[in-house]
């Protein structure tokens, strides 16, 4: 890469960073890690279990890759034999190590829904909270500093007057939510929800001295799943997040056709879709359900201020889900029929 463009890429991340809110974690595939929308949508799928992991590569084509990792585990239960109320309870974990300082934030967040009926099987109420410990770090013996250059030429050898009293820290976070959920005509599902992240406001400067305080984010989500012929499906799902004088909006459709249609548990089936992120990407999307089994792929094609240094090259990104009923006497299967996305 250029030098030229190496600049270019800095000073246009810097302004960025300048001006963002946060640095939440989001996957191009979001639709998969739902917790990380909000809480409330924790349980809104087809099964008793279901875990979800996810890996994310970015800027690897233009500077230090920015990996980011996550796993989410959800497990639905009924409240009791005589009523159509049931729980979710699950727990969210992610990862992202960014940049030559190898800043990386770990998020630990178990997450409690519950569901409640609206007078049948195909309406509920959901309320989702979710919080836990947040832990950053960074490595400085990674960073470079100007004193460091003496008479033109640089070397890491060089000492610097530039001091950390803390590379480490840990924070507590947390995050609620709403979710109305339901069916129109005889098959068509959707949901639509609001939320809050960070409504603790949380301290998260490395030294004490600077009070950052992370800003409320507000949520609203939206989803459909609707029949379009005897094999194919037309899904759709949309976020829309503000924060401070920030906003951003990501959404797109796919549609999924069955190769082989059966019940839930022996379903095989494609989809292909294209979502957008706002000022930000488009993400062509792909994925596979195997039984109980599913894999997604997608590309981020970079179209932010960064594509004169990126070349339009943004992020690959891989999804790995396994999803099931229990089998048992207590599954979920008869006792709610949650819009179901695949």
């Amino acid at each position: 890469m250029q030098p030229a463009k190496k600049i270019i890429l800095l000073f246009v991340v810097c302004l960025l960073a300048k001006f963002a809110s946060s640095q939440d974690i989001n996957f191009s595939q979001f639709y998969d890690l739902p917790l990380l929308r909000n809480p409330s949508l924790a349980g809104l799928f087809s099964g008793d279990i279901r875990i979800t992991s996810a890996y994310r590569n970015q800027w690897q084509s233009v500077t230090v890759p920015y990996r980011t990792f996550g796993l989410g585990f959800e497990y639905k239960k009924p409240i009791g034999h005589n009523s159509d109320d049931f729980f979710t309870y699950g727990l969210q974990l992610s990862n992202d190590i960014a940049g030559d300082s190898k800043l990386s934030r770990t998020q630990v967040f178990p997450v409690f829904n519950y569901h409640k009926s609206l007078g049948d099987k195909n309406t509920y109420l959901s309320a989702g909270i979710m919080g836990g410990p947040v832990m950053q770090r960074f490595d400085p013996a990674k960073l470079s500093f100007d004193d460091q250059y003496v008479n033109g030429a640089y070397s890491s050898a060089n000492p610097t007057k530039q001091t950390f009293n803390s590379t480490k820290l840990t924070y507590w976070d947390a995050a609620a939510g709403l979710c109305f959920s339901s069916v129109a005509g005889e098959n068509t599902r959707y949901y639509f929800g609001v939320g809050m992240f960070h409504f603790t406001q949380p301290k998260v400067a490395f030294q004490k001295q600077n009070d950052i305080i992370l800003n409320h984010k507000w949520v609203v989500n939206a989803g459909f799943s609707a029949p379009v012929s005897d094999a194919d499906r037309l899904i759709f799902y949309a976020d829309y997040f503000m924060q401070g004088g920030a906003r951003q909006a990501q959404g797109g459709l796919m549609l999924n056709h069955d190769l082989v249609q059966a019940d839930e548990e022996q379903k095989i089936s494609v989809s292909g879709g294209m979502f957008y992120r706002g000022k930000d990407a488009f993400m062509p999307v792909v994925k596979l359900d195997y039984y109980q089994y599913s894999i997604g792929m997608s590309y981020d094609v970079n179209s932010s201020k960064l594509k004169s240094a990126s070349q339009y090259r943004g992020a690959y990104e891989v999804t790995l889900s396994y999803k099931a009923f229990n089998n048992r006497y207590n599954t979920s299967l008869d006792k709610t029929k949650c819009p179901v996305f695949y």
